[in-house]
Parts: structure tokens; C-alpha cells; sequence
């Protein structure tokens, strides 16, 4: 159960149509303080946030204030990270003000690279800007491969349903306490994706590239920064959690079924 005083609503868009009069209204009836989010917290601690989007609003939210547990509506397209659609917001938010709700807890990975460092959700992507890169890929301090291919991708659980997957990925359950490493397009018919424990830490460094290529470094969809030749990333579990709110212990079921069209 948590303290519901104040409760911050993050949109996909400004612009978008949203029951704002009905929300206002049952959160102050509950006692609760209402904030629409932009790019910045208000000064009140918030207990909350409502993000109404798909994926991409739900990282948003829980980068914007990483403490902080987050109730995901669909209001974008696929929404794997969503506790329901949009038509499912009263009775969403009915049974969260009756505290008919769990926490899910998700591990992040906590990503180290040249001239900065930083939290992820989904997943780190190296990448060529064009033809195939070598990238050598430690794990423990012991040398395991060389990837030959457009790049790299290191993700955790809750990623495997966003770009691993389009990569061909496993799909992992949430609880689960490990990582998955896999290459991108890789050069190598007997290539698979690696599953490691989340005690793992992994080392990629960055062949040789040609004098007009490049590789970037991408977190969580977001270009981060340029990796040179001999450019070396760490990546390990970080301390921060990601925690979404759900209503129903077969969730994450449901989801796949309904997104990935199982039925």
C-alpha cells in the first residue's frame, strides 16, 4: 500500500485528449494532490505517477523520477508496460484508490562509458553508423567473443519485450534476475543471445573502425554519445529498480497475448 498525497499525470502528448476533470475530481475526493508533468518535478514529493502513453511515455516516467512507482494506461499502440487501455482508466484507478494493486519490481543496468555514465531501463545498444563493427565482449573479466555485426545490445527483462525483441531476443519475465546480451545482425549463423545472471558485469570494446565511420551509443532508444576505436563500455546491475503498478498476477500473459496477437 502506498500513501497516494500526491500524484503527478505525465502525457505522450501535451495536446492529447485526456479525462483531466474526472481524474482531478477523484483524486480530490481522495485527498489527493493532482500535477500534470512537463520536463520537471514539482517541489511536492510525489507518491505517483499516471503515465498515459504507450512504452515510451512509461520510461519517461520512471527516469523522470526513478523512486518513484509508476501506473502505465495505453493511450500510445502496443504497450507492453501497460496495466490496461484507455477504456480500462476508471476501473484502473478505482481498484489503485481501493489499494487493489501490486508493485512490480524490475532490475536496471547501470551502463559506463567514455566521458560519462548512466541508468537503463530497457536496454544499451552499441552501434555502427554503417557496415559491421567488431565489438569484443567479456563477461567477468574473461574474454567470451568477438560480435562482428551492426552492434551490440545488453538488456534487462523488462527491455526484452522492446528492441531485443525486434532483435529476436528471448522474452524474459520480469522477475527474473539476469540480463540478455545478443548481437545485432550479426555476421554468424550460430550466433544466440546470451542469458547471464544479474551478478554479471560485461566489458564490450570497439574494433578498429574505418577513418569515415562511426558507433554510437544508445540507452534506452536515446542517442547517448559517439564511441571511438578501442572505445570501452561496462555495464553492470545498477542499484536503482524499476517499479510499475498492476492490478492482476497474470499481467504480463495477458499482455503478450493481446500485443503479440498469441490468440
Amino acid at each position: 500500500m502506498i500513501e497516494l498525497k500526491s500524484v503527478g499525470i505525465l502525457l505522450r502528448d501535451p495536446d492529447q485528449p485526456i479525462p483531466l476533470e474526472y481524474l482531478q475530481s477523484v483524486f480530490e475526493k481522495a485527498g489527493s494532490t493532482l500535477h500534470i508533468l512537463n520536463h520537471a518535478l514539482p517541489r511536492e514529493k510525489l507518491d505517483l505517477i499516471i503515465a498515459l502513453g504507450g512504452d515510451g511515455t512509461v520510461l519517461k516516467a520512471l527516469d523522470l523520477n526513478p523512486d518513484c512507482p509508476v501506473l502505465a494506461v495505453n493511450f500510445g499502440t502496443v504497450g507492453f508496460l501497460t496495466a490496461g487501455d484507455r477504456s480500462d482508466l476508471e476501473s484502473m484507478v478505482s481498484r489503485l484508490l481501493e489499494g487493489k494493486f501490486h508493485i512490480s519490481e524490475r532490475i536496471q543496468l547501470f551502463c559506463e562509458y567514455p566521458g560519462g555514465s548512466s541508468n537503463v531501463i530497457n536496454e544499451v545498444a552499441l552501434r555502427a553508423s554503417w557496415r559491421m563493427i567488431n565489438v569484443d565482449v567479456s563477461v567477468d573479466n574473461a574474454k567470451i567473443r568477438t560480435i562482428r555485426g551492426d552492434g551490440v545490445i545488453v538488456g534487462t527483462p523488462t527491455g526484452s519485450t522492446g528492441y531485443l525483441l525486434s532483435t529476436g531476443g528471448p522474452i524474459v519475465m520480469p522477475g527474473a534476475q539476469c540480463f540478455v546480451l545478443d548481437g545485432i545482425n550479426e555476421y554468424n549463423f550460430t550466433s544466440r543471445a546470451l542469458i547471464l545472471p544479474d551478478t554479471a558485469r560485461i566489458h564490450l570494446r570497439v574494433g578498429d573502425l574505418l577513418p569515415d565511420q562511426e558507433a554510437f551509443l544508445y540507452v534506452d532508444g536515446m542517442q547517448t554519445t559517439r564511441i571511438q576505436s578501442g572505445g570501452e563500455l561496462e555495464i553492470y546491475r545498477s542499484k536503482r529498480v524499476s517499479q510499475l503498478i498492476f492490478f492482476d498476477q497474470d499481467y504480463f500473459f495477458r499482455n503478450l497475448s493481446s500485443r503479440l496477437d498469441w490468440n
